[in-house]
């Protein structure tokens, strides 16, 4: 297996299970739980390229045109980035022969991205301090991220399946 065949993995592996996590929030969506628009993080985002990283309240801040499509590609950028974290940890072997906790650990400690830069940063303050329910907040911040740690085993498990 080449390095590049590496690389490739690990992108589909990040873009599986960014994708497993669409799933569970869009299961969440429809039970009526809140989650973040996507358009949210794209406004973030797009704020960047104009000198701005920090929000009072991003839902206040001014539009960004696409911020829908830099939602989109932040996200599965950073999908992408914690597949490559996992497996920088765990070495290209655990992409062919995946394991659950390794998985599940880095998709639960992947929650600290959210919570002590991204919500601070879009104005809802330091772990959700902010909102109306900062622990239910933190608390659905950690269960998503572990339905992305399980989607990078499932990802990783379905293409060493097919791939070997």
């Amino acid at each position: 297996m080449t390095w590049l065949q590496d690389v490739f993995r690990t992108l589909l592996v990040g873009i599986g299970a960014t994708a497993v996590l669409d799933a569970w929030i869009m299961v969440l969506r429809r039970a009526g739980v809140p989650v973040l628009g996507i358009e949210l993080i794209g406004r973030w985002v797009g704020h960047f390229f104009r000198g701005r990283f920090a929000h009072d309240a991003i839902r206040a801040a001014e539009p960004i045109p696409g911020e829908r499509a830099w939602g989109w590609l932040a996200h599965y950028a950073i999908g992408i980035a914690f597949a490559a974290l996992l497996v920088g940890l765990q070495g290209v072997a655990w992409l062919h022969a995946p394991t659950l906790l390794p998985a599940v650990m880095v998709g639960v400690v992947t929650a600290l991205v959210p919570l002590c830069v991204m919500q601070p940063a879009m104005g809802a303050g330091f772990a959700s301090s902010r909102t109306a329910t900062p622990l239910k907040n933190c608390l659905r911040s950690v269960a998503n991220h572990a339905v992305f740690g399980l989607g990078l085993y499932l990802s990783a498990a379905v293409l060493a399946r097919m791939l070997g």
